[in-house]
């Protein structure tokens, strides 16, 4: 049996956009309407249904969740703040208290308000002053229930999906725009963790914990080729590590944000830069289990890709690692053998905080609609009903005892 330390968080995560609904002012709204895709609509009602949601999760013993701000709720105009939505947030927080169970909240999980958007998004060169505003605002109106703040999610899947891919709005595909938005988001972590840690300080509020979400992959070369190896070195060195490193020489985290899923096989044709650091395997045949996206399941890249973290010596909260698929077992065979990753890595002397699956509740899952299912708790999108899976329950006693069976 494997036992964890006392005071580790358990618990699950969510982002705003995609449990509220009706985010009517954001960037992704907008271009749903226009780009024909599956509309997120009401989402799951979480908006109105928190408080049923986070007493679900008490009783599954969680006592921990993550959650986003949706900064077009907030400031749906520029400069303009809506105090309505401020106090529902301020709602949502003390509901998560009254539960006994800690906040660890987004403030930029990939959504942006329509104006933002409309002046060149994360390409302007405003972008962290706009961003920095908002966040001294809510964070400002938060602070004193708030300890662990996420500044942003997943910043290189943010770019690469949107500036890169063009999967996603604004749907460019410009490397040297992708290039810039990376650099903005980068600045606009820094002046934010600067800005909550001053908004601590001067009212004697104990110190936050401040971080991003990282998203992280285990890259491994289809067929070991040399041309293979070096693109595996270069995405590893790019994607999983370069924000971090960026961020450490700005003494700008007091722990290390983790979010991961899968592995990523790599098999490229040629030596051109862009190739070797973008373009996806065609081989599809792994020999690894997949979720119902494709998407290999890999434990043990958790394993090796923490360790790697090390060098950081900063404590690792895990705040997303889950799995959609319509068959549940699998999904309690992925937390369990994840968990173990886990574990053997913190007998490796990687100190982790907590682990959130990803997610609390099935949701929209961006442009690919609400068809993927990655909740504990599932959700039936014709009247909004939510039903407790098994693997939640199994879950349940992990979270409340600290132990799981090897």
């Amino acid at each position: 049996m494997i036992k964890f330390p006392e005071g580790f968080y358990w618990g699950a995560a969510a982002s705003a956009y995609q449990v509220e609904g009706n985010n009517k002012n954001s960037d992704w709204w907008e271009w749903e309407k226009k780009s024909g895709k599956e509309p997120s609509g009401d989402a799951c009602g979480h908006y109105q249904l928190y408080k049923e949601d986070f007493a679900l999760a008490r009783e599954l013993n969680h006592n921990a969740h993550r959650l986003s701000i949706e900064w077009a709720r907030i400031e749906p105009q520029e400069g303009k703040f809506c105090l309505d939505e401020i106090t529902h947030y301020k709602e949502v927080i003390a509901s998560l208290r009254q539960c006994n169970i800690e906040p660890v909240v987004t403030l930029h999980h990939f959504t942006n308000p329509v104006w933002f958007a409309g002046s060149g998004g994360w390409k302007n060169p405003a972008a962290a002053d706009l961003f920095l505003r908002y966040v001294e605002k809510i964070v400002g109106a938060l602070a004193e229930e708030v300890h662990f703040w996420v500044t942003i999610n997943e910043p290189m899947v943010y770019a690469y999906h949107a500036y890169i891919l063009g999967a996603w709005p604004p749907q460019e595909r410009s490397y040297l725009q992708a290039k810039k938005v990376i650099t903005n988001l980068i600045s606009a972590h820094v002046k934010a963790y600067r800005a909550i840690h001053d908004i601590y300080k001067r009212r004697n509020l104990k110190p936050p914990a401040v971080s991003i979400a990282k998203n992280i992959q285990a890259f491994a070369p289809s067929v070991p080729t040399l041309r293979n190896r070096v693109a595996v070195y270069l995405r590893q060195r790019s994607f999983n590590f370069a924000f971090v490193n960026s961020l450490m020489r700005h003494k700008s985290l007091d722990f290390i944000g983790i979010n991961y899923y899968t592995r990523g096989l790599v098999n490229v044709e040629s030596w051109l830069i862009q190739v070797l650091l973008f373009d996806e395997s065609k081989a599809k045949e792994s020999g690894l289990k997949k979720n119902s996206l494709g998407w290999d399941i890999y434990p043990e890249g958790l394993y090796k890709l923490l360790l790697k973290f090390r060098r950081y010596r900063l404590p690792v909260f895990i705040l997303e690692n889950g799995i959609c698929t319509p068959d549940d077992n699998l999904r309690w065979e992925f937390i369990s053998a994840h968990l173990k990753s886990l574990y053997l890595a913190m007998q490796k002397g990687v100190r982790v905080m907590g682990y959130l699956y990803w997610s609390l509740l099935d949701n929209f899952e961006w442009d690919k609609g609400f068809a993927p299912r990655f909740g504990l708790i599932e959700v039936d999108y014709n009247n909004y009903r939510r039903r407790v899976r098994e693997s939640a329950r199994k879950f349940c006693e992990v979270c409340r005892t600290g132990t799981i069976d090897i």
